[in-house]
């Protein structure tokens, strides 16, 4: 998967089609992502100890990875990313405007 947490990315189909937003969690896995204000669903929690009153609470839900791509914000578009050495390291870049990508947060 060549997607990580913190990466920016784009949503490319479905309801959320044109969304841009950075990847909370990834899910190798299962192939998904959870990407910030994208599948948001609203969840009844039952009432704890730490949540006496319960309720209701809207969350962000995993969506397979092959809907987003990388964004570029430079170039202010998405593009497909591929991988290549420099210096020694191996390191992922846009394959449109052929920068290197900026390394998510860990």
């Amino acid at each position: 998967m060549k997607i990580k947490k913190g990466d920016k990315v784009k949503v490319i189909t479905g309801h959320y089609k044109g969304t841009i937003g950075e990847v909370i969690r990834a899910l190798p896995s299962e192939d998904k992502v959870v990407v910030e204000g994208v599948n948001i669903v609203k969840k009844a929690l039952k009432p704890s100890q730490v949540n006496p009153d319960g309720g209701i609470v809207e969350k962000e839900m995993p969506i397979h990875v092959s809907n987003v791509m990388l964004y570029d914000s430079k170039a202010k578009e998405a593009s497909r990313v591929g991988y290549r050495i420099e210096k020694d390291k191996k390191v992922r870049y846009y394959k449109k405007s052929n920068n290197t990508v900026k390394e998510g947060k860990k």
